[in-house]
């Protein structure tokens, strides 16, 4: 079975090829977009825990956590709440450093928590036109305190870098607040985040929905998965995979049903031979749904490698290139293959039913 299934695909290798093109495109695409939702859950994650805070208040509505946009103000008010311990302003630049596009820079006020819970491997704290940096962005970069880099065309000092455990801290650089301010154009009157400490006895999930119900214009999230879905682009992503594998099914089991028809009538006389030695309609049907699995196993196969690489320029092409990253997972490709897979067999599903009807003396007898 297994070898005349082979032969078969193998000698028609061009219409072979196309209709596994097109599985590949769309498996592709798959691969790609889980990539890209994965980065953003991962960054929408770590945004929330910032500094070591127990959650982060953003602006309701807000595209994403980097496009929020709240007046220092009200920093004041939040603090004043029985369940608060502590805020701390965060203003978030990102696509400022060019040597590492996905770095965030992060403008705080160094007397603030997330100051003071920095642990500076070497050098010292930030101070105006003197930034700190992620021990992991320091080893990409090479730089060390004393070194200048460069912020969104301005050139700053290196003056410690520091190590937080939080990914998205260790890949970035920390400035002041005014200077990152600055960066952005914007008033001295807005940050994007606060970072929020409560108190001892205030688990998070009691915290977000005490500070939700006194700020109703605020977000408050404590919980990654908040995050994600709170976020526009988490969402445009999560419908944009949704879209595209409807679309792959459609597209890829019509591509295998044209395939795999044709190939049932070309072969009408072949089959009808089959069946005249003995083949059962089960044994016809396990024939063409298994060649309908090697032509999507095949453009699976080339679909992930495919993918691969669109993962890594689809953050780019949508604009979000400046601070996610996407991750490739297993359960990604996983679900990748599954509806590879699934394409092959529901193209599969007219022609094995056309073959099981084939009768071998009529289909000998119009060949």
């Amino acid at each position: 079975m297994f070898g005349l299934i082979a032969a078969n695909l193998a000698r028609r290798s061009a219409r072979t090829a196309i209709t596994a093109a097109g599985i590949a495109v769309g498996v592709a695409a798959i691969v790609a977009l889980l990539a890209l939702s994965a980065g953003l859950d991962r960054t929408a994650g770590q945004l929330v825990h910032l500094g070591r805070a127990d959650l982060g208040l953003f602006q309701k509505g807000a595209s994403d956590p980097t496009a929020s946009a709240l007046p220092l103000s009200l920093a004041a008010r939040v603090r004043a709440q029985p369940e608060v311990r502590d805020v701390a302003p965060i203003q978030l630049v990102v696509n400022a450093i060019p040597r590492a596009p996905g770095a965030v820079v992060l403008g705080i006020e160094p007397n603030g928590f997330v100051g003071r819970l920095l642990v500076l491997t070497e050098g010292r704290g930030p101070t105006a036109g003197h930034v700190v940096v992620g021990d992991t962005l320091a080893h990409q970069l090479n730089v060390s305190p004393g070194a200048a880099i460069r912020l969104d065309g301005h050139s700053f000092v290196v003056g410690g870098i520091f190590h937080s455990g939080i990914a998205e801290e260790d890949t970035g650089v920390i400035t002041v607040l005014s200077d990152a301010q600055a960066l952005l154009g914007r008033p001295p009157d807005e940050v994007t985040t606060f970072a929020v400490r409560l108190q001892p006895q205030v688990s998070a999930a009691t915290g977000a929905r005490q500070l939700s119900r006194a700020f109703p214009d605020l977000l408050a999230i404590s919980e990654a998965s908040e995050a994600v879905r709170a976020g526009a682009n988490n969402q445009l992503i999560a419908n944009a995979v949704l879209l595209i594998v409807v679309l792959a099914l459609i597209i890829g089991a019509l591509a295998v049903a044209n395939t795999m028809l044709a190939a049932v009538l070309e072969r009408r006389r072949e089959l009808a031979l089959l069946t005249a030695i003995g083949w059962s309609p089960r044994q016809l049907g396990t024939l063409v749904i298994g060649e309908a699995i090697a032509v999507s196993a095949l453009g699976t196969a080339a679909g992930l490698l495919l993918g691969v690489g669109a993962s890594k320029l689809l953050p780019g092409a949508l604009g979000l290139g400046a601070f996610i990253s996407p991750v490739l997972t297993a359960w990604g490709f996983g679900r990748a293959v599954l509806i590879g897979i699934a394409i092959g067999l529901v193209g599969a599903i007219y022609p094995t039913w056309r073959v099981t009807r084939i009768r071998s003396v009529i289909a000998l007898a119009s060949a």
